[in-house]
């Protein structure tokens, strides 16, 4: 059979540049980008002015911990401790320092958490956030030892400590000495409790495992960002587990708070405000930065 006979012939005028259909636009991410919850189009930079938070449905998205700290420090006045602490492969676990490698390319940062000191309105405190983009925020031996190490400095020069959670729990290629890391760091935040120290806990999407059995649960007032996943096991795991569906939000902070488990939930830009509010009832004012390192 010829097919040229069954051929639509060319119009002239359907190949002018004059009706020509031109591509849609890409919008670059770097401009907009899309809320995974209600898929409104926002604006980077609207989105950064309101402290990445969603205007449509008040999604939260995740960030870094450096644009944390920068939402709570005032300008000039963090000191950051323990920022050349690296993990090692201590027990040869394949592909382990290969991950570790990427995640410091990936995040640009060392380590899981940042500790250090800053000032926030007049009051000088210790501080820690972790991030979630150096393999999750998962809690190895560094991870373990800066936060142990910044309760017991915080203890030593009688300052509260705030914390910022955001993690996978232990991680799993450090096995037992990952695991080790809940006793240790529990036990710096007892000592700096018994000596009557405060502890303020922001639980942020996700925390779980290991993280949520230890120090991340043991504040003196536990604070959480609308819709955060705070677990110790994730819902799909108990679901696999027991065979059964769960509720809906099962885990979520509204569910904690709930249950009793959270004190509150305050959205990310009334954090400073609120953490400001409980420092000025349980502390005497003190103007000036403690700085100085373990």
């Amino acid at each position: 059979m010829n097919k040229v006979l069954f051929k639509k012939p060319k119009n002239e005028l359907e190949t002018s540049s004059r009706f020509k259909r031109k591509p849609n636009p890409a919008i670059p991410q770097e401009l907009c980008q899309s809320c995974p919850s209600c898929k409104n189009m926002i604006f980077t930079t609207d989105l950064e002015k309101n402290y990445h938070i969603c205007s449509k449905c008040g999604f939260h998205f995740r960030i870094n911990a450096r644009q944390r700290l920068n939402m709570i420090c005032d300008p000039g006045t963090f000191v950051e401790h323990d920022q050349n602490s690296t993990s090692v492969n201590r027990l040869d676990f394949p592909g382990y320092a290969e991950k570790l490698e990427q995640a410091t390319l990936f995040s640009h940062e060392k380590e899981g958490v940042i500790t250090g000191v800053c000032q926030t309105s007049e009051y000088n405190v210790c501080i820690f956030v972790m991030e979630s983009s150096f393999m999750m925020g998962s809690m190895g031996q560094v991870v373990g030892e800066k936060i142990t190490r910044l309760f017991e400095y915080a203890t030593k020069n009688s300052l509260p400590v705030l914390g910022f959670t955001v993690s996978g729990g232990a991680r799993m290629q450090e096995g037992i000495l990952a695991l080790m890391q809940m006793a240790k760091t529990s036990g710096g935040v007892k000592r700096h409790s018994d000596a009557g120290n405060l502890y303020i806990a922001v639980l942020t999407d996700p925390t779980t495992g290991g993280v949520t059995a230890s120090f991340a649960m043991e504040a003196d007032i536990i604070l959480a960002e609308p819709e955060a996943l705070i677990a110790f096991a994730g819902p799909r795991v108990i679901e696999q587990t027991i065979r059964q569906r769960l509720p809906r939000g099962f885990q979520k902070s509204e569910f904690l708070l709930e249950k009793g488990f959270v004190d509150r939930i305050v959205p990310r830009n009334l954090h400073k405000e609120m953490l400001n509010n409980l420092l000025a009832l349980h502390l005497a004012p003190k103007v000036g930065v403690t700085h100085g390192s373990l």
